[in-house]
């Protein structure tokens, strides 16, 4: 991985922010995290920004961490609009959610989910479901 590489965190719980934050600092996880806290901010991060069309030497976004309930625009708005554009299209979205509605996953994989994960409950599990999807989704691919 390149240092400059990176997990965009779309997440507007506070305390899930600082839960995924520990998870990658007590998972050893050696890529920068950044955060957005809303369905707009993620949308207007990707208008914004170059190194998502993955053309940038600077940075490069690796993954996406993708919450499913935000405000102003829901997470499945988010995934609809980053699948449906050419430069973004290819980038790896997770679901990372609390969601325990059937309706969710499957929506979720019709727009175009790489993956659909129940956030667990606890710390320990929680800090070893984050480091699998980041080794899984940046390490080998």
């Amino acid at each position: 991985m390149n240092t400059n590489d990176y997990v965009l965190l779309v997440e507007d719980n506070p305390d899930e922010i600082l839960l995924t934050q520990r998870a990658f600092k007590k998972g050893n996880i050696p890529i920068q995290l950044k955060i957005v806290t809303n369905g707009k901010q993620a949308l207007d991060f990707f208008v914004s920004r170059s190194d998502c069309t993955q053309t940038d030497t600077n940075d490069k976004l690796k993954l996406i961490l993708l919450d499913l309930n935000l405000p102003l625009i829901s997470g499945l708005d988010v995934l609809k609009e980053v699948r449906a554009n050419p430069a973004t299209s290819r980038i790896p979205i997770i679901v990372l959610t609390s969601s325990t509605e059937e309706k969710d996953q499957i929506e979720s994989y019709r727009l175009g989910a790489n993956d659909y994960v129940r956030k667990p409950t606890g710390f320990a599990e929680f800090t070893e479901t984050v480091k699998n999807i980041v080794i899984k989704w940046v390490d080998h691919n």
